[in-house]
Order: structure tokens, then sequence, then C-alpha cells
């Protein structure tokens, strides 16, 4: 069998975002890694120490996990509070749990400061996204792990069957 397959929490169907939400991604490829316990379920944001509900958060200067990992950026909460240390510890958090039950792969949802992979928000609270990654996204990819997005799900069917 394929190793396993990180995926964010929140796709999962847990109510782990921000504002206690979640953002179940149905899929019959996904149900069916699930039947097969190929899922490794993770909130990076969660592993690194924040509670549910709370404050919305991106990255500033439109910039992306990259930045914050190299320090040359940081994430911030929508009052200004610097939240950079957290995202880098749910990072580290994903990938020693990616590591440990030999996760090749990570489905994550998209967008997020910690879990996008294809495009973050801006950091200017205003709903504007460009193209980048979370730290999340940016540490695994750094240590080998492929990231799909969860509008990918079909590139890693393709990837791993």
């Amino acid at each position: 069998m394929v190793g396993k397959i990180l995926i964010s929490a929140c796709l999962a169907g847990l109510p782990v975002r921000y504002n206690g939400s979640a953002k179940p991604l149905i899929h019959d490829a996904v149900e069916r890694w699930k039947a097969e316990g190929r899922l490794v379920t993770l909130c990076p944001e969660l592993a690194g120490g924040f509670q549910v509900p709370r404050p919305p958060a991106e990255i500033e200067n439109g910039l992306d996990g990259d930045d914050v990992l190299d320090g040359r950026a940081r994430v911030l909460e929508i009052s200004g509070g610097d939240v950079s240390a957290a995202y880098i510890d749910g990072a580290r958090i994903a990938l020693d749990v990616a590591r440990e039950n030999d996760c090749r792969h990570a489905l994550l949802i998209d967008g997020s400061p910690s879990c996008g992979s294809g495009f973050v928000y801006d950091g200017s609270f205003s709903g504007k996204k460009h193209a980048g990654q979370g730290v999340t996204a940016a540490l695994l990819r750094r240590n080998g792990i492929a990231v799909y997005s969860d509008r990918e799900v079909d590139q890693l069917v393709d990837a791993i069957g």
C-alpha cells in the first residue's frame, strides 16, 4: 500500500478553522483513503497552540510562508498581534507527524496562512488573495512532502492512486 496522507483537520470535517467551522472535502478518493486508514488528520494551527475560535491571521505585505520561515515576514492577527512563532511551531509539529506516519503527500486547505499551497491572503484583511503558500505547506515542501490543495484531489489521485 502507498503511504499515508496528511490532511488538514478542517478538510476532514472537524470544526477547527479560525471561526469554528469546518470545510469538509467531499470526494470519492478521500472517502476511500479514509476507509483504508490512510489519512492522518492534523490542524497545524491547533498544534501550534491556538484555540477555536481565534482571530483571523494573514501573512503580512503580500508575502508567504517561505518568507515567514526565512524571517522576512510575519503572520499577524487582524489586531496586529505577531503570531509567527506559533505558526512555525505548528508547521514543525505537522512535519514531525508527517514523518512519524510516513506521509509523503499532504492534502491541505488552500488560502490558510498555515496550509495554503496555491494561494494565501495578502495581509490586508480585505479578502485579496495572491499566489503563495502558508507556513506549513512551505515547510512540508522544503522537506520533500508533496502538497496538494483541496482543489487538487484529482492530481493527488493521479500521483498515488
